[in-house]
């Protein structure tokens, strides 16, 4: 059986000793709020509910899945007594506006919570996690009197959200969008068409739940140009604020899909349901990009995720099962044979497991201060605040979709192979973790997605390679800080050359671009993973830094705890950071590998 315990302490040394959040929040509107009491009171909380209420509920709501009969959908036995639980305590509200009944926190405390939640259930934790990128979508581009409709219910957690994006003919290409709006004289828009692969599209957890779709005015410009932006709630609201008449969308069935099983994933049909436009027409894609990008961090968050829950629960079982004597000699004569922690193999994977929870975390957190800084913006109506670090968080958030996602894989398939044959039996659980961390990879835009965004438009079309010299500078700049320190020569020299070959190679492949346009598809896997793990590398030495500080002159915590820092982030770079020399490699390789071959000579099977 699978359990969970929210790791406090790691992020109680990112918040408060790498990050000094309470500094950071000393530059917010509503940073006030966020004092060190309550932030640890909310933290306490959260790891209580997320232990204690959504752990036990994961494997067994995996194995009964979500129930559908005559368009209504049935969640897994203990969802709504624990979806009520968080309702009442007021969590889906912690980061919101009090003029809507939330806590007016920072939003990064918001992510903080997502990540335990999502660890304890990743499935569960998707309902409230739709309803976040829809009350952010509302509270930038909504009109007054759609905030005052919809933000109370959906603030106070009653009211669900959902993002409805996919038909069947495209996903990744919105171009493509068919479903339409036609406009009506009071105002309303009548919606019509098919959403698929929807997530939370249809459940019993809420009275309501508020579509936003994703549609085609009247004789609109063909493309992306053309797509429009509606709300299209399940229940038309009263003049109360209180769910009404039913509107014309309905659940047609869910799919039975490879994970997350009580997550219920739906074919949402329109027909002529009640729409109301947000923001200008034709603009929707815009506004849909505010709830694309909540979601494509939330899923970076699945990456850290999958990851931590599948060291947590390696590590227990490897101090337990014994197998053989190590290389190195016995080490428990006692015992008929080893606890294979004691094997250096079984170590690597589990510190490759804890390396990558731990460094993806302090990449997450250091990105929820932009998050912070980005809904302050929203908050003031200051457009160019908003921009400015939307357009830094942009920089990030295909690196911690992307590679993170990717790694959340690695590290499940880590935990089965700890595990051995009974990491492939149900019972154990490290098989569900793996089957949940595949579609990380794939929803919200697959890896693929993610690399060609990362390179082709935000290096290369946007910035011409800026945004790889701005963020490099910046390390170099972090690595002068330290160039004398014995300690940390080992870290600073490694990402001293790295910074110097991450903008080398980018200008390599900006130059061969010029000749070879299919360069930037065929380098750009290879460019996210390498730049995942050069941040990573950054994230790891700052964490050793600080660690060794806390060593010298004390800290909140154990020595224990610092030296383990320091020797994850040597392992680190001793045995993961090495991996970029393979994709620098591979990203400048010349595009007719892959691209030289015809398609019917893929193969020869008549």
């Amino acid at each position: 059986m699978l359990t969970y315990k929210a790791p406090l302490r790691d992020i109680k040394f990112l918040i408060n000793d790498v990050f000094d959040f309470q500094t950071h929040y000393k530059d917010l509107d509503n940073g006030e709020n966020a004092d060190p009491e309550t932030v640890d009171m909310i933290l306490q909380g959260m790891a209580d509910f997320a232990e204690n209420v959504l752990a036990p509920l994961y494997q067994p709501a995996d194995a009964e899945g979500c129930h559908f009969e005559n368009g209504v959908v049935t969640t897994p036995k203990g969802f709504k007594e624990a979806y009520d639980q968080f309702v009442e305590g007021g969590w889906q509200g912690i980061s919101y506006p009090e003029e809507y009944g939330g806590m007016n926190l920072p939003m990064s405390i918001n992510l903080i919570k997502a990540e335990m939640i999502g660890t304890a259930n990743w499935p569960w934790a998707m309902y409230p996690g739709l309803s976040t990128g829809c009350i952010n979508t509302l509270l930038q581009y909504g009109t007054d009197e759609q905030k005052a409709t919809y933000l109370p219910k959906l603030v106070e957690g009653t009211w669900a959200g959902t993002m409805c994006l996919t038909e069947p003919q495209c996903g990744t290409d919105l171009g493509q969008v068919k479903s339409k709006a036609i406009p009506q004289d009071d105002g309303t828009y009548k919606i019509s068409g098919t959403k698929i692969f929807i997530s939370s599209g249809e459940h019993d957890l809420t009275d309501n739940i508020v579509h936003i779709v994703l549609a085609r005015l009247p004789n609109a410009p063909e493309g992306t140009r053309g797509i429009s932006l509606f709300i299209v709630p399940k229940f038309l609201p009263t003049a109360e604020g209180e769910s009404g008449e039913r509107n014309g969308v309905a659940c047609g069935s869910i799919e039975h899909k490879m994970g997350i099983n009580s997550s219920s994933t739906c074919v949402l049909n329109f027909d002529d349901a009640v729409g109301y436009l947000i923001g200008e027409p034709n603009k929707g894609l815009k506004a849909m990009f505010t709830f694309m990008n909540t979601a494509r961090i939330g899923t970076g968050i699945q990456g850290l995720a999958h990851t931590e829950l599948s060291f947590q629960n390696a590590l227990p079982y490897a101090k337990d099962r014994r197998s053989m004597r190590t290389l190195s000699g016995t080490k428990d004569p006692e015992k008929v044979a080893d606890a294979i922690i004691h094997h250096a193999d079984v170590r690597r994977m589990l510190l490759t497991q804890k390396a990558f929870a731990e460094g993806g975390r302090s990449m997450i957190y250091h990105s929820a201060r932009y998050a912070d800084k980005m809904s302050q913006g929203v908050a003031n109506g200051d457009d160019a605040e908003f921009e400015k670090w939307d357009d830094k968080l942009g920089f990030y958030t295909p690196i911690l979709k992307g590679f993170l996602t990717e790694l959340g894989i690695e590290a499940a398939k880590h935990g089965q192979q700890i595990y051995g044959g009974h990491g492939y039996i149900k019972e154990w659980g490290m098989e569900l973790i793996a089957r949940d961390a595949r579609i990380a990879t794939m929803y919200e835009g697959t890896t693929g997605v993610q690399a060609l965004d990362l390179l082709g438009r935000k290096v290369i079309l946007q910035s011409k390679g800026k945004i790889i010299r701005d963020y490099t500078s910046s390390i170099m700049k972090w690595c002068g800080e330290y160039a004398l320190d014995k300690d940390m020569r080992k870290f600073v020299w490694a990402l001293t050359k790295l910074c110097a070959e991450w903008n080398t190679l980018t200008v390599r492949l900006m130059l061969m671009a010029r000749k070879d346009r299919e360069i930037i598809s065929a380098a750009s896997d290879d460019f996210l993973m390498y730049s995942g793990y050069v941040m990573m590398g950054y994230h790891w030495a700052r964490m050793a830094a600080v660690a060794y500080d806390k060593l010298k002159n004390g800290g909140t915590e154990s020595p224990e705890f610092y030296k383990a820092k320091i020797q994850t982030a040597e392992f680190y770079f001793d045995k993961l950071l090495p991996r970029t020399s393979g994709h620098a490699e591979a990203m400048v390789a010349p595009s007719d590998s892959m691209t030289a071959m015809k398609i019917e000579n893929f193969a020869f099977l008549d």
